[in-house]
């Protein structure tokens, strides 16, 4: 097994650029001497940015990318115009063997279009998902998918399902991952069109451990490590996730500063409460792999800041490390898909 990842990073994209996502790389080389990292976008501005840090040279270099894809911009249009911009360069080097992964905050339309039409499908890979790791109260689960296929069929959910599988057996190390369906009811009968009519292929299956539906109130108390859904539910599952979990986050930090009293418990209780937090901070798990790809393309959220995107390019070295690409290509093969 090869050791060591060459990933290409996006440094032009997200609400943060370049600051925090030149920050993030530099963490993560100084956190692990076998990455490398390719900072593609303007080379000014990021040379500036680098300045500031102390890291191994040798371990950071930048790919000059002039254009910048932005996010209010027609995706499919915007790949083909901008053939100069971080992103196409950056989808360019996976593709031509450069790079190993790529990492972006930028345009999610731009990312999902790019991976597709530049890195490209594996063999018999109908549709490639989105699928973030997002914290429950036994550990992560996988949102799958959660914003690449709205439109999705039924079999395009069983590959999500075995995908899933794949990755959260290999990646996560759960040895025999539950996987389900997002549904409205626990009952078969229950759900629309999509759903119905998923739920008995997904009974079928052999190699994957499907026990049903789940509800979203089931979701946070991981009562699936493999959810599976089409893209619409599983943005809105996502974005309230997060919603929600800022928002309790403010309200229990009002609570603990609104008197003495509390004031006085919340110093006592602050190291316990912090790390129970921190296991609900998704810039934790870095960001969410387009699975499916002959490359890996990770993209994280706009916001990100250098917290997820360094783990996000410590999430790739486990990615590769696990060859996670060959193993979801023999599955999908000897599946009789390819």
């Amino acid at each position: 097994m090869q050791k060591g990842i060459k990933v290409a990073l996006d440094a032009m994209g997200g609400d943060h650029a370049p600051q925090e996502i030149v920050k993030g790389a530099v963490d993560a080389v100084n956190a692990n001497q076998n990455i490398h990292v390719f900072l593609v976008g303007q080379k000014d501005k990021v040379e500036r940015e680098l300045k500031q840090y102390s890291y191994p040279l040798e371990q950071i270099s930048i790919v000059d990318a002039e254009e910048v894809i932005e996010t209010a911009e027609p995706p499919v249009m915007a790949i083909r115009k901008k053939k100069k911009s971080s992103i196409v360069l950056g989808m360019n080097m996976v593709k031509q063997k450069e790079a190993d992964a790529f990492v972006s905050a930028g345009s999610s339309g731009a990312v999902l279009v790019g991976g597709q039409v530049i890195v490209g499908r594996i063999k018999g890979i109908e549709r490639p998902p989105l699928a973030p790791l997002i914290p429950t109260e036994k550990g992560v689960s996988l949102l799958i998918d959660c914003g690449a296929n709205v439109d999705a069929r039924p079999s395009h959910l069983v590959q999500f399902a075995k995908i899933g599988s794949i990755y959260m057996k290999h990646v996560v190390g759960i040895e025999n991952p539950k996987v389900a369906i997002v549904n409205i009811g626990a009952e078969e009968e229950k759900g629309n069109a999509l759903v119905k009519e998923t739920f008995p292929l997904l009974k079928e299956c052999e190699d994957i451990n499907f026990t049903g539906s789940i509800e979203a109130r089931e979701i946070p108390h991981g009562e699936a490590d493999v959810i599976v859904c089409e893209a619409f539910t599983g943005n809105v599952i996502l974005k309230l996730y997060e919603g929600l979990s800022s928002t309790l986050l403010g309200v229990v930090k009002r609570g603990l500063m609104s008197s003495l009293r509390s004031k006085i418990g919340a110093l006592l209780i602050k190291p316990a409460l912090k790390e129970t937090l921190k296991s609900f901070d998704a810039s934790v798990y870095g960001g969410a792999p387009l699975l499916g790809l002959t490359g890996l393309v990770v993209k994280t959220h706009g916001s990100s800041g250098a917290t997820e995107i360094r783990n996000a390019i410590l999430q790739c070295l486990t990615f590769k490390e696990q060859e996670i690409n060959e193993k979801i290509k023999n599955n999908i093969n000897s599946s009789g898909q390819g």
